[in-house]
């Protein structure tokens, strides 16, 4: 299996670095093969703007999501860009490893999503009809591809419990999965979180390595979370509201997962 790991933290001594070292060395040792974004080290730009495309736009303002479409269809990206459109391409599974600062991944890792997910690869993808919405959640061009995130947080586990002062971590993380890998078509396995980050002694980090190692172990046979598809007929189309007779009464993140 082909691995991506992309990587969010600046310091290549913290626990992080340490995590991903750990995950390189057990998924090598499984005769995977791997590649690792370190956007750090990268010096990974973050920021979406007209420098990203070579394009002639003829006194026009710069058009994100328009912009977007034609670098991506005439190949006139960055070449940063298209490097890691290249390893998405190449990857069976794809691994987003960062520490959960003010409840989402760090910025140079928002940064990726926004760059990377051109228009025409991760959005914008599929015709729109009286009964197909587009290919998305569920469909799109990393269809038959898995996703996993690996975070880090300093709360405790309870914090992030469903009655937890910081919100339920399902919650949290929702957007990320939902939203920006199921979107455009991954199957997203559960995450691996690991709560207390600052609070690990050797032998606690030897039991979350033995933890990160099973799930490397067993990448390819996870179930992933199980999110209603768009087009599967769960949703009324155009308005993309579920059905009413399912999770009926019920709202929120949850009712979108099949029980």
């Amino acid at each position: 299996m082909n691995v991506l790991i992309v990587y969010a933290h600046p310091e290549r001594h913290s626990l992080n670095g340490a995590l991903k070292n750990v995950m390189v060395e057990q998924l090598l040792a499984l005769g995977h093969q791997v590649q690792v974004s370190d956007l750090y080290a990268m010096n990974w730009k973050a920021t979406l703007d007209a420098a990203d495309f070579t394009l002639d736009r003829q006194g026009k303002p710069f058009d994100p999501s328009g912009d977007s479409r034609r670098g991506y269809e005439e190949g006139l990206q960055r070449p940063d860009i298209t490097g890691e459109q290249e390893k998405l391409r190449w990857a069976d599974t794809v691994i987003f490893q960062f520490p959960l600062w003010w409840f989402t991944m760090p910025a140079i890792m928002k940064g990726w999503f926004e760059r990377v997910y051109a228009f025409g690869l991760a959005y914008g993808v599929g015709e729109h009809s009286a009964t197909h919405w587009g290919d998305r959640y569920g469909e799109g061009r990393m269809i038959g591809k898995r996703a996993m995130l690996v975070v880090t947080t300093g709360g405790w586990e309870s914090h992030y419990h469903p009655r937890g002062v910081n919100g339920h971590i399902d919650d949290i993380l929702f957007p990320i999965h939902h939203g920006m890998l199921w979107y455009p078509g991954f199957d997203v396995l559960p995450p691996h979180v690991i709560y207390q980050a600052r609070k690990m002694d050797a032998q606690r980090f030897e039991e979350e390595c033995e933890k990160l190692n099973a799930r490397m172990k067993t990448l390819g046979n996870t179930a992933p979370l199980p999110f209603r598809r768009q087009n599967g007929g769960d949703y009324l189309i155009p308005s993309l509201i579920l059905r009413p007779d399912l999770a009926e009464g019920e709202s929120g993140f949850g009712v979108h997962l099949q029980r």
